[in-house]
């Protein structure tokens, strides 16, 4: 009869996890604890954390030759997840839990040296690993509850301590069954900042409307204080609450980091322009989601871009495109989602006042192209709406606007309408109009005469590009859907047209 005893947990490779048993044996001999199975750093430190919490529980670590072995031994694994699961097995292998006890249950946990089980990054990737293997009685940190209540199904037991999962394999404590109310639930969180805040500016405030409704990419060029900045907020706060599905995808992805807190609300990322390109896009020797995929489902800001090295702008071209950034390394291609509305400010030249009718402009004209040059014609070509600011006069600022009714909360509805349309006329993995293909927009838009007979002329004026002219075709489809028309006229066309003049 075999004395190794094995139990169950998960390796995360990227976005995903693959089920790895932690098998553990003991042999007479001097007394050692070996862990073998392509370990990182991290794991070969728990030999310390699990000695120091299973002696602190006043459980009984064996003087032997114990050997851990992680299985499959040629998959890469890191992090502080096994902690709990390396307990288990030795607490099993020395007979002082029953083996029949830990099967189908599956554990994570980081532990204290005094026995304590602290959360962990990835929880979510870690217990829907569980949860598609049908595993009854997945255990993790008591404070990654709210996060893995989150997977539909999943059997979750809070623990806080060694001590308690001891008691409970053994049948000696109740388990605690947690609540199933998830952050989905919660309210709407308003920003700071509102539409009825903002003075003048409306041509902006619509493009941000359009922008949030059809998921489109918006480019805003304006002097210093013209509210390029507070637009981009306010953006984000009129988009529609996350779905339940989307909510997952986006805590998923945030939870591969243990101190993320739990996200409620669509993300909005805001990286500064010296963030290098692996912050932006993501990689590392252990490879991290950047910062366009943890702006999935949300907002990804880019203040001033022009300031943003080229090679990192540029990198941006293949997420805009396919919604997801894969990123290779000689073992192994990962793939995260990457599904974000890009928003972008930037002056008009490096001082920031050309063209601006208060102050003088002190750029020289190379200057100025060179600095509007920073941004390549392809990388132009996947923003939707590009929209010139000009400042509010300052006695316009404090102006009384105030009316029955909100602004914000009106942009608000009005977006929520136009996404319940498109979902209602996809019915289909697409969400948004801005994620038409070629043929896809052939089968859903309907174009007047007359609005054809403009698009026309626009293509022959413009010289625009396929891609360009695709755009246009699906902002104002958006436009049409906040009108609540079910063809795309002229005046649509028209106002879609306006935001591709800076092209």
């Amino acid at each position: 009869m075999s004395n190794v005893s094995k139990v169950v947990t998960s390796a995360l490779i990227g976005f995903e996890g693959k089920i790895v048993e932690v098998e553990s044996d003991s042999t007479r001999g001097l007394p050692s604890f070996q862990i073998v199975g392509l370990g990182n750093k991290s794991i070969d430190e728990a030999k310390q954390r699990v000695r120091s919490a299973i002696s602190n529980s006043h459980l009984e670590f064996p003087t032997k030759h114990i050997t851990i072995n992680l299985a499959p031994a040629e998959l890469p694994k890191h992090g502080t997840h096994y902690d709990l699961p390396i307990a288990i097995a030795i607490l099993a292998n020395s007979s002082q839990i029953r083996q029949e006890d830990t099967e189908n249950c599956f554990f994570v946990g980081e532990l204290a040296l005094d026995g304590a089980i602290r959360p962990v990054g990835g929880i979510i990737n870690l217990v829907e690993t569980a949860q598609k293997q049908g595993i009854e009685r997945i255990f993790i940190p008591k404070e990654n509850t709210d996060e893995a209540l989150l997977v539909p199904e999943a059997n979750i037991i809070p623990v806080s301590t060694l001590s308690e999962v001891f008691l409970i394999l053994k049948g000696e404590q109740r388990v605690s069954v947690p609540s199933k109310q998830t952050a989905s639930k919660k309210s709407h969180q308003k920003s700071k900042a509102s539409l009825d805040d903002v003075a003048g500016q409306e041509v902006a405030k619509r493009a941000i409307i359009i922008a949030a409704a059809g998921h489109h990419n918006l480019l805003f060029s304006g002097p210093p204080g013209a509210g390029k900045t507070m637009l981009a907020t306010i953006l984000a706060d009129i988009l529609p609450p996350l779905t339940d599905q989307e909510l997952l995808e986006v805590v998923k992805l945030h939870s591969l980091n243990a101190s993320s807190p739990l996200i409620s609300r669509r993300p909005f990322q805001a990286p500064h322009h010296t963030a290098s390109r692996t912050a932006l896009i993501g990689g590392g020797s252990q490879p991290q989601p950047g910062a366009v995929s943890l702006a999935h489902h949300g907002v990804l800001f880019l203040d001033e871009i022009p300031e943003y090295p080229r090679s990192t702008i540029e990198a941006l071209r293949q997420p805009l495109e396919d919604k997801t950034v894969t990123i290779d390394r000689a073992k192994s291609r990962i793939t995260y989602p990457a599904d974000f509305m890009l928003v972008a400010t930037m002056n008009p030249c490096p001082c920031g006042y050309y063209g601006d009718t208060t102050q003088d402009c002190t750029c020289t004209i190379t200057q100025v192209n060179n600095y509007t040059n920073r941004l390549s014609g392809p990388l132009l070509d996947r923003i939707d709406l590009l929209t010139t600011l000009t400042k509010t006069p300052n006695k316009d600022i404090l102006q009384n606007t105030a009316s029955s009714t909100s602004r914000h909360d009106q942009a608000r509805h009005q977006v929520i309408i136009a996404r319940k349309r498109q979902e209602e006329r996809f019915n289909s993995s697409i969400k948004h109009n801005s994620g038409m293909s070629n043929a896809e927009i052939k089968k859903f838009t309907s174009l007047s005469n007359d609005a054809k007979k403009l698009l026309q002329q626009a293509e022959q004026r413009l010289r625009l590009s396929a891609r360009s002219y695709l755009k246009i075709i699906k902002v104002a489809q958006t436009i049409a859907d906040l009108d609540e028309s079910a063809h795309i006229d002229s005046k649509h066309l028209a106002e879609a047209l306006q935001y591709r003049q800076n092209t």
